[in-house]
């Protein structure tokens, strides 16, 4: 089993924008998406644009979803990055059209398979290994945790049993290894 990692960096993170930017801005916004809500790549592409736009097209405070892997509601606020970068991309869009519509057929939504490729080629392009599809959650997890040191709520947003869960996949767990090691020396 392959696995994947946050990206730590914030310039990193700069890097896979600007990269993902060259092939148009889906790409970009299905990353930036991804680590701004801590969706997984499930629910991300399966949005529309009627889950982010009012009737009379004002954007939405949140989006509320049903959870494809736990079948659980999820309702989570669009922050005002997102909230702008959606504005943008949605404004020409009918409200029954993915967002994230994939350029094979009429109004399907991408597979979670392309989506795979088009981070894991971005990923490439930097220098980045072990990256996935989870790497968008992971990345959003693991800088939220920086930001607010708050395991308990991150625990809660993730929907996971345990403290030491969240930690061990955000990478926090590994990072405190890899130091560990870092500082030993007999």
């Amino acid at each position: 089993m392959n696995y994947v990692q946050p990206i730590r960096e914030q310039s990193k993170i700069e890097e896979m924008k600007r990269e993902l930017k060259k092939n148009g801005t889906r790409d970009y916004l299905l990353f930036y998406t991804g680590i701004n809500t801590g969706l997984r790549i499930s629910d991300i592409i399966k949005l529309k644009v009627k889950d982010v736009l009012n009737p009379d097209r004002t954007m939405k405070t949140h989006i509320d979803i049903i959870e494809e892997k736990t079948k659980k509601k999820k309702r989570f606020k669009i922050n005002n990055g997102l909230v702008e970068e959606l504005r943008q991309f949605t404004k020409d869009m009918n409200f029954d059209e993915y967002i994230f519509k994939s350029r094979k057929g009429e109004n399907k939504p991408i597979t979670r398979i392309q989506a795979y490729r088009i981070l894991n080629n971005a990923g490439a392009k930097i220098g980045l290994e072990e990256i996935g599809t989870h790497t968008l959650r992971k990345t959003f997890g693991y800088h939220f945790y920086q930001q607010t040191k708050d395991v308990a709520l991150l625990q809660e947003l993730f929907n996971h049993s345990a403290p030491s869960i969240t930690l061990r996949y955000i990478g926090i767990n590994q990072d405190k290894i890899d130091q560990a090691y870092d500082n030993f020396s007999l």
